[in-house]
């Protein structure tokens, strides 16, 4: 059997009034539909998002539909359809999202005739039927790029924060090399450790010159939009992140963004700390408290030196809950 050029992972959780926009949207990426392997992960879903995916299966020849019987999270969904992708390119869809007609066509030609090794696309937000365009940071399009070179400077914007797993197209060695791989079993901020791993040992990468591929903001299913437990993972994960810059080559030149990164994420969550469950407030404090000590002493000093009035008036009482 052929191998597929493309590997289209869709992890799907209770997503009934969105899935069969997504699944339409990949009916008119190729001529060739049968160039797409599809894999559908159906996690847990109670309202037959699994049956409304599978329901595409004539027009699409290459769907899977995988079955969690419960609900593993977007991470581990991830993984699981990492696991079984065969294709020679590699890209994430989120079953709420959608592509332009022909997208994914253009983004698998630009990745093959740059030979890089992943691809990263801006994207179209569309937010109570509002649609506006979001770039990724990076100016320069179309050319290979080192990944590197683009994680710092700290204090603005950079390729490390536009962790989109779903804006992009990945060449199927990194799956290989195990660089494409999410923190297992977590929820949310997953997608950090996964980009700042590319980016520490990728070997070259672009910004494409296509849009084509639709984000929906504010569905009330989303992560972004509940307030429980779930919204701790940010510590394990940027735990991950501060090991992967602790082995890299050059940790110095990464740390500050790194601890910048988790500080600014770590205040943001305390700033919603009122309307999540009490019972976890503690555990939002201890968590802080023991990332940050997993950081050199001077960087964690120096980057907590560099935060505003406002943000140090808010982490001070988790800072204080280990003294």
């Amino acid at each position: 059997m052929n191998k597929p050029l493309l590997s289209v992972i869709v992890p799907a959780k209770d997503q009934a009034p969105f899935i069969r926009d997504s699944m339409t949207s990949l009916m008119r990426q190729f001529d060739d539909p049968s160039v797409m392997e599809i894999i559908v992960i159906d996690d847990g879903s109670t309202d037959g998002t699994g049956e409304l995916a599978a329901a595409f299966t004539s027009q699409l020849p290459g769907l899977k539909i995988l079955r969690n019987e419960t609900a593993h999270g977007v991470a581990t969904a991830r993984n699981h359809g990492l696991d079984e992708a065969t294709g020679r390119y590699i890209t994430f869809l989120d079953p709420d999202d959608w592509y332009a007609p022909g997208h994914l066509a253009k983004i698998t030609a630009e990745i093959e005739q740059l030979g890089v090794d992943f691809l990263r696309v801006d994207h179209i937000r569309h937010t109570n039927g509002i649609r506006t365009i979001h770039k990724a940071p990076q100016a320069r399009r179309g050319v290979r790029l080192n990944p590197r070179d683009d994680i710092a400077p700290y204090n603005l914007s950079t390729m490390v924060d536009y962790c989109f797993p779903p804006f992009g197209i990945f060449d199927g060695g990194l799956k290989d090399a195990g660089m494409l791989h999410f923190l297992d079993g977590r929820h949310t901020a997953e997608d950090r450790p996964w980009v700042w791993r590319l980016h520490l040992k990728a070997q070259s990468y672009a910004i494409s010159t296509q849009l084509g591929a639709f984000y929906r903001r504010g569905v009330s299913s989303s992560l972004t939009q509940v307030f429980d437990r779930r919204q701790l993972d940010f510590i394990p994960c940027f735990q991950e992140v501060f090991r992967l810059v602790a082995e890299d080559q050059e940790p110095e030149r990464f740390w500050p963004k790194a601890a910048r990164q988790f500080l600014a994420i770590a205040c943001h969550q305390l700033k919603r700390a009122e309307q999540m469950d009490k019972h976890y407030l503690g555990e939002l404090h201890a968590g802080i408290r023991a990332t940050l000590d997993t950081l050199p002493e001077h960087v964690s000093e120096e980057s907590l030196a560099l935060l505003d009035h406002k943000r140090r008036q808010l982490i001070k009482p988790a800072l204080r809950s280990a003294a």
